[in-house]
């Protein structure tokens, strides 16, 4: 339909036989949305890249190359991206609903936002049943950043004339480069 959000989800990957499983499906449930999925594995040597090559349906792209971590994948996942939106979903993360990125895409064309972003619940790892923290969303306002608060990942999406316009993850900031972005 016109003005649909197609969306490219990256997801970067690196020995995660036990989790990409669950991420997989979750992607692949995905309906009333246009989307492709990337992803970008850092070289496994485990189980990962079988379990990835075996998914239906498989992912649009698959890379499996040595990277400088997971902001550079993000980064590779990024420059392959077609799509209008952009979100990144980890290998051991999941959404919870067949309805994810459908929510996402109309709350992006009805608003025109740049990004938007939602809730989040962490599970346990070997019962993904059980919640063991809730990350809930509230109304941005610049202080938060201020303080050091930010959007988890699974729960923020981005149009892609964002990142063309202020640039990918800076490498140079390897355990902050998602927080240092949010604020570009």
């Amino acid at each position: 339909k016109s003005g649909e959000v197609k969306f490219s989800i990256v997801t970067p990957t690196f020995n995660s036989a036990a989790t990409v499983r669950d991420c997989l499906e979750s992607i692949a449930r995905q309906k009333g949305v246009t989307f492709e999925h990337i992803v970008i594995d850092g070289g496994s040597t485990d189980e990962t890249l079988p379990l990835i090559k075996s998914a239906t349906p498989p992912p649009a792209v698959l890379v499996s190359e040595a990277d400088a971590g997971i902001y550079d994948a993000m980064n590779k996942g990024i420059r392959r991206a077609s799509g209008d939106g952009i979100g990144i979903l980890n290998s051991d993360d999941f959404y919870a609903a067949d309805d994810v990125l459908a929510a996402v895409g109309e709350t992006l064309e009805k608003t025109g936002l740049d990004s938007c972003y939602g809730d989040l619940d962490y599970v346990d790892r070997a019962d993904t049943n059980r919640i063991v923290r809730r990350w809930r969303s509230k109304p941005y306002r610049p202080e938060l950043f201020r303080r050091g608060w930010m959007p988890p990942h699974p729960a923020f999406f981005v149009r892609k004339a964002v990142y063309d316009k202020h640039g990918l993850f800076n490498l140079d900031f390897p355990l902050a480069a998602d927080y240092e972005l949010m604020l570009r």
